[in-house]
């Protein structure tokens, strides 16, 4: 089996410094769409230095803080074909507002692997703390096919109860062509988002959009129609990626408010509001 589940769980952390400034905070809003229409006075805390806020999903690629799904598959007891490769989920818990520049330590390991049968689930765990103490703790699952059925643990469910009534907020959020390509310049380097041969390979028709590209369309839609533009308001956030995006597609972002938390739904205006992300909430103060 190529994945070695006690050598990964038992590696040692990979631990390094980080760092991030105004230059990656713009470039990470502009990748999921930020500046639209680009002299809105709410856009311009996403794409102005003198007026900048940091949406907290940018935590998925500050720093190239995060391992992503490439760099965890190199992690100790894990050797895995790419093209088998989904990012199934994401979870993220802030423990203070991101700030727009930073230096920190982000300490990476593989909190967990766990086995469905027809695929091995991975999550990939990091955790972020600068000279003040902890920023964030970051959780991808990635879902490797074809590796699963050792007989291993299968884990907790992640699946919700689907939100109850109508809506109370529905929006639609376009996707550019060219999304992808702009995305993954924060650096997500993945050629299934941008090399179709490579997409064939992986069994889809051309490059599909980044999994944390639409998580992050979804929390601005979220922060900006619910919570006042307000960023800080966020404390976590977590996702199932149910279905793929592809770039040009309109996103459909329906949202319930709960006590101290938001439901959401995303689906593919274009394909019936195919699921695209499920069991996805939105926790603030």
């Amino acid at each position: 089996m190529p994945i070695d589940a006690a050598k990964a769980l038992a590696a040692e952390p990979r631990t390094g410094e980080i760092t991030w400034d105004h230059k990656d905070v713009l470039l990470y809003h502009l990748g999921i769409g930020a500046g639209r229409p680009a002299t809105d006075p709410g856009e311009l805390r996403y794409t102005l230095e003198s007026r900048l806020h940091v949406l907290p999903s940018f935590v998925t690629v500050a720093g190239n803080g995060s391992p992503g799904v490439i760099s965890g598959l190199s992690m100790p007891g894990i050797e895995v074909d790419l093209a088998r490769v989904l990012h199934g989920g994401q979870s993220l818990d802030l423990h203070r507002p991101v700030p727009v520049a930073g230096t920190a330590t982000a300490r990476h390991r593989i909190a967990a692997v766990y086995d469905k049968g027809k695929a091995a689930v991975l999550v990939l765990r990091t955790e972020v703390a600068d000279a003040d103490g902890p920023l964030w703790t970051n959780d991808a699952q990635i879902f490797v096919r074809g590796e699963g059925g050792w007989g291993g643990d299968r884990g907790p469910s992640t699946r919700l109860a689907p939100p109850t009534g109508d809506p109370d907020r529905t929006v639609e959020r376009p996707v550019r062509e060219d999304q992808a390509l702009l995305y993954r310049l924060s650096g997500d380097w993945n050629p299934l988002h941008a090399d179709p041969g490579f997409a064939e390979r992986a069994g889809f028709e051309r490059p599909i959009l980044h999994g944390l590209c639409t998580y992050g369309i979804t929390l601005k839609a979220v922060v900006d129609t619910l919570l006042g533009g307000d960023v800080t308001r966020v404390r976590g956030y977590s996702t199932r990626f149910a279905g793929v995006v592809f770039p040009g597609e309109t996103l459909r972002v329906r949202m319930w408010r709960e006590e101290g938390r938001v439901r959401v739904t995303v689906g593919a205006v274009e394909r019936d509001d195919a699921p695209v992300l499920a069991d996805t909430v939105v926790q603030h103060s």
